[in-house]
């Protein structure tokens, strides 16, 4: 037995402690995977992907349907526009560095809609190979990471109010457990933009998914598939503001569920950190990289004007 047998089940436990933050969880995560290693690397990857279904529905418990409506249809439109600049602009900056196409699609299409969730959508459609899966998602993650770090204190510098840092960070974070992580070190209403037009833009896995299948199907002449699915944990947020939402009286109770569901999003990060090893660090190299780090500064910095100028509110 290693150090890592005890100490990732005993730092997991110890996440869901009030005190803990969200992106120490996560650093913590990651620090103890390069160090140590994740001894428990296959169920927590199993695990992760769970949890973080069961915080993001409970945190519907604290939201009003009326709210995740109309801030849902609002965002349609400026959700349309930045995925299709997004992947404009990421196949450009794709040529610009070289990067190899199967891994600079998965890249940008993380960029464009929902980090992980999107490349795991996406890549059986293209029937991407295993080394450039890995590659996107390990990408991905590093800005993942950085972003549940950065954006906060940004947001701040910059004044953005809860209502507008929950859209930037709903707008250009690509995972939902680092959207949802940086907007509750924001607070509570930032939570609720953010998970709302998160969640909002998730649907958008599914045409883009079938879309880009199609297309390379007609290219290469080969039958396409897609492995797009209406992501559960999506009906299950709206499933839990609507019961809160026609039945007031739940209202104590559905906050007390969101905020425990806060504590298991703060676990989740923590195993989502355990899950970086060193080989995919070295599998990443230098251009997906590159291609990530300019693809994301630009669609935040976008973002970022476009709040600024109140193109989008």
């Amino acid at each position: 037995m290693t150090p890592g047998h005890i100490l990732v089940p005993l730092l997991a436990v110890a996440a869901v402690l009030p005190f803990v933050p969200p992106a120490a969880a996560l650093v913590t995560g990651v620090a103890v995977a390069l160090a140590l290693g994740n001894p428990w690397l296959t169920r927590t990857r199993k695990l992760a992907p769970l949890l973080l279904g069961i915080a993001v529905m409970g945190l519907g418990a604290a939201a009003d349907l009326g709210v995740v409506g109309r801030v849902g249809l609002r965002g349609i439109g400026y959700t349309a526009v930045g995925i299709s600049l997004t992947f404009l602009a990421g196949l450009l900056l794709a040529r610009v560095f070289a990067v190899e196409e199967d891994t600079a699609l998965l890249v940008t299409v993380g960029t464009a809609i929902c980090g992980g969730s999107a490349i795991a959508a996406v890549a059986p459609a293209i029937k991407a190979k295993s080394e450039s899966i890995s590659v996107a998602l390990a990408t991905v993650f590093l800005l993942n990471a950085v972003a549940l770090v950065v954006f906060p204190p940004l947001g701040r510098l910059v004044g953005l109010d809860e209502s507008r840092f929950g859209l930037f960070a709903a707008l250009a974070i690509h995972d939902t457990s680092s959207v949802v992580g940086a907007a509750t070190a924001y607070g509570p209403k930032a939570v609720e933009v953010a998970t709302t037009v998160k969640l909002a833009r998730a649907l958008w896995i599914v045409p883009v998914a079938l879309v880009i299948g199609w297309a390379r199907a007609r290219r290469t002449g080969e039958p396409g598939r897609s492995a797009a699915k209406l992501p559960w944990f999506l009906v299950g947020f709206v499933l839990m503001a609507a019961i809160v939402t026609s039945f007031p009286a739940l209202r104590p109770a559905g906050l007390a569920v969101a905020a425990g569901a806060k504590r298991v999003l703060v676990v989740t990060l923590f195993l989502i950190g355990t899950s970086l090893t060193r080989d995919a660090l070295k599998r990443v190299g230098l251009r997906p990289i590159v291609l990530g780090v300019a693809l994301w500064i630009l669609a935040a910095s976008a973002t970022l004007a476009a709040l600024e100028a109140r193109w989008i509110s």
